[in-house]
């Protein structure tokens, strides 16, 4: 980070498809070792599939999943004095946004479905229900935050 200017934020432009910046986030970071056609066709497989299964809007099924991920407060270590605290911090929301989309790609690809796109496509509707493995992250995160609320005087 410089010390100087401010970093200026680079605008994303929007997925051909559904015309949306968080979709197109999803698969900028869906995406390994620049092959963004293969990211997109496993989440538009993804869409497909959700849309037979669940019979509803994947759009709406998708913002709901990542707006149920997404943390609220996170723990930071902070050394003070010799010892290292983990204190509670608020999360930006540009940081809860991304923290919530990794979070649903890396426990999509521990699933045990065939492909990713069913992989990914459990997730989501797993996550747009309150349940499943990146929904107990959040929570899990959120627990270590409460219970280290003591040491949220040594935050800076």
């Amino acid at each position: 980070m410089p010390r100087k200017r401010v970093v200026v934020k680079r605008e994303i432009i929007p997925d051909p498809k559904y015309k949306g910046p968080l979709i197109a986030k999803f698969i900028n970071c869906l995406m390994q070792k620049g092959k963004k056609s293969l990211a997109q066709s496993i989440l538009y497989e993804a869409f497909h599939i959700i849309e037979t299964k669940a019979k509803e809007d994947p759009m709406s099924l998708f913002q709901k999943a990542v707006n149920n991920v997404k943390p609220v407060v996170e723990v930071k270590s902070r050394r003070v004095g010799g010892s290292t605290y983990q204190v509670p911090t608020e999360v930006r929301l540009s940081r809860s946004q991304a923290l919530s989309i990794r979070w649903i790609i890396s426990f999509a690809g521990g699933r045990g479905e065939k492909s990713m796109a069913a992989k990914l496509a459990g997730e989501l509707m797993d996550a747009s229900n309150g349940r499943g493995a990146a929904v107990k992250k959040r929570e899990d995160t959120h627990r270590m935050a409460e219970a280290n609320k003591a040491f949220a005087h040594y935050r800076w």
